[in-house]
């Protein structure tokens, strides 16, 4: 059985990239554009600089609904990151990271 992961992102290059984590990390990527469109799928990956939905409302409702979460934002933001991990986020990570090692953090927050 294949692994599907939403991913909500605005940002065109962003979400490109975040599919591609995915797809490296052996899932299925589910393109979604708004907040309103989230699939019914077992994980969630949340682009927190969108503008368009607030990232906050998104995580608490995935995550009420049995999702795992995973966040991505530009930088570090410590208190926005205590923040989401207190909604429920499993992981709260800077663009950075996914950049550098994209595919083996999807792979393990997958298998965790």
């Amino acid at each position: 059985m294949t692994t599907r992961v939403a991913v909500l992102a605005q940002d065109l290059i962003w979400a490109d990239r975040l599919a591609r984590a995915v797809r490296a990390a052996s899932a299925v990527p589910v393109p979604v554009r708004a907040a309103g469109e989230l699939p019914a799928t077992p994980f969630l990956i949340v682009d927190l600089t969108a503008l368009d939905y607030d990232p906050d409302e998104v995580i608490g409702r995935a995550v009420a609904a049995g999702t795992r979460v995973l966040a991505v934002g530009q930088h570090d933001d410590p208190v926005q990151r205590k923040r989401l991990l207190a909604a429920g986020a499993d992981r709260v990570f800077a663009y950075r990271k996914l950049f550098e090692d994209g595919p083996r953090t999807v792979e393990r927050w997958l298998a965790s």
